[in-house]
């Protein structure tokens, strides 16, 4: 009798070792050779057998290995220190499910995994560190060769204990229970294909802690955030509710009769085009996008979750990180990212069984025009800092005027390395974040902003505070010169006969210089609630 689970992924079988096509036992396809397993915690390890078979997981140590500088694994305990050894037993389930939890593995143990049934899986170079996991849109998912610096960058990326898994699979209508993919080592011919954002986090963590790092991508561009949260848990939401009913009046999801005529007329018109770019032996031009492809890729409600999330799940991971936004942008859709941000957070902790650190990062500055109200999405992210086990990386410094994936992904994922070294390891870091806002005063023609995250002092960067308006109940705003007065910002309002709020770096491409001593922005905010 076969399992009720999909047929078996030729592609994670030839991760996962010679299996055959009748192999009884069989693996997700994140279990696979180079993995890396989360260290101090039980380990879930899952897969699929004949119904009440018995299925036995065994972890056997083996020596540490590494290429790397001394500096990097001095600290650590080698394996053969103490013993890594343990073997698990389980019967599959009627459904041919099972699921077994190793004991806790130290950091730096260097393994083999084996899985014994009918048949056997071996899974060889298994690292035990810190893994953490990455998701979102196209800046998640721009790569370290896309990204400044690339050829400094390659010839440092002899890197062997930082790993990456990119979770290949689609999107699909239902949860899924199995991915595709495979882990990749980091080095110099490698490095080029990793998550730039998420590869220079985990670089951080790695240089700081000593151990190995595993990081999981599993991002697609270009999609909205309501594709990464399961269906079911999004329509549940009151919340959300005004968002569907927007939905459906648009269609979401549809593609309109007028674009797929106007994708027939582009597909002709770039067929005779690509014909005569071979017969005179130029390059082709862009083949275009069927807007169906393009509809599935993003999987509208859900789709991504169900396609790239659900068979990650319950692989433990020490964090996750979100760098997404920009497709959510659009006046009418950013008044329910606030919502969204919290629902995905709290959902995908839900499922995992705990709840584990989180931070995003935060839109930089970007002239989106009219079209897009980034202000408004950067505000959701600071609102969703109300979570616990929460952070952000603030980038409001660091993008390109007409760029959207600006290339300087250092920075983001250093930003966030210090949020997650400060306050998930607990090592002393310069600033966990840049300035917050932590209340404000009228006080006379003055406003009075308090903030958090003052670490070093507030520093108005190159000359005079710049970005900050104030409004009476006029809603009129009015340019205003302010001042810093130890971890406060004064803001004075000479135009303003009665000053009501005030706003920071409140614009897609805002001017402005407020930082900490640490060097790191403040986020935009404003003091208001008006539409």
């Amino acid at each position: 009798m076969k399992t009720p689970a999909t047929l078996l992924c030729f592609a994670a079988a030839f991760c996962l070792g010679p299996l055959s096509a009748s192999a009884d036992v069989k693996l997700p396809a994140i279990f696979s050779d180079h993995m890396v397993l989360q260290c101090d915690v039980e380990v879930p390890v899952w897969g699929w057998a004949e119904p009440g078979e018995q299925v036995t997981v065994t972890v056997t140590a083996g020596a540490n290995k590494t290429s790397e500088s001394k500096s990097a694994t001095e600290t650590r305990v080698t394996s053969t220190a103490r013993s890594s050894a343990q073997t698990h037993s389980v019967t599959a389930d009627a459904s041919g499910k099972w699921t077994v939890k190793l004991s806790k593995l130290h950091a730096g143990d260097h393994v083999t995994l084996t899985v014994n049934g009918k048949n056997s899986i071996t899974i060889s170079d298994v690292l035990v560190g810190e893994v953490w996991l990455g998701s979102g849109q196209s800046n998640m998912a721009l790569t370290v060769n896309r990204a400044k610096d690339y050829e400094q960058e390659q010839k440092a990326a002899n890197l062997p204990e930082v790993r990456m898994f990119k979770e290949e699979s689609a999107a699909a209508t239902t949860e899924q229970t199995e991915g595709k993919g495979n882990w990749v080592i980091c080095a110099p011919d490698t490095v080029g294909g990793f998550s730039a954002a998420l590869f220079f986090f985990g670089r951080e963590i790695h240089k700081s802690l000593g151990v190995p790092v595993g990081l999981i991508n599993s991002s697609v561009g270009g999609t909205p955030i309501e594709s990464w949260i399961a269906p079911e848990t999004q329509r549940a939401s009151a919340e959300l509710k005004p968002f569907f009913d927007t939905a459906a009046k648009d269609k979401a999801g549809v593609v309109t009769e007028a674009a797929k005529k106007k994708y027939e007329k582009d597909l002709a018109k770039w067929t005779e085009d690509a014909k005569q770019a071979r017969a005179e032996k130029q390059k082709a031009p862009k083949k275009p996008l069927n807007p169906a492809d393009v509809k599935a890729r993003k999987g509208n409600i859900g789709g991504l979750f169900n396609g790239k999330i659900a068979p990650l799940i319950p692989y433990a991971i020490r964090g996750a990180l979100w760098y997404q936004g920009e497709a959510n942008s659009a006046p009418t859709k950013a008044v329910f990212y606030e919502a969204q941000l919290k629902l995905l957070v709290t959902d995908w902790r839900a499922r995992w069984g705990y709840e584990f650190p989180m931070a995003w990062a935060q839109l930089p500055n970007f002239d989106g025009g009219t079209v897009r109200d980034w202000p408004l999405v950067r505000e959701a992210m600071l609102k969703t800092l109300a979570l616990p086990k929460t952070g952000m990386g603030i980038n409001i410094d660091i993008g390109e005027a007409k760029n959207i994936h600006p290339a300087n992904k250092q920075e983001v994922g250093r930003r966030l390395s210090l949020w997650a070294l400060g306050t998930v390891y607990g090592k002393k870091v310069p600033a966990t974040s840049g300035p917050l806002p932590a209340g404000h005063l009228v006080h006379g023609g003055e406003i009075i902003l308090s903030f958090s995250h003052t670490d070093g002092g507030l520093v108005a960067k190159d000359g005079a505070l710049k970005g900050f308006v104030v409004a009476g109940d006029d809603k009129q705003w009015k340019p205003a010169t302010a001042r810093i007065e130890g971890d406060k910002v004064i803001v004075p309002a000479p135009d303003v006969k009665a000053p009501l709020a005030a706003r920071y770096a409140w614009e897609n491409f805002p001017t402005c210089n407020l930082y900490n001593g640490a060097s790191l922005p403040a986020t935009p905010f404003r003091t208001d609630d008006w539409k």
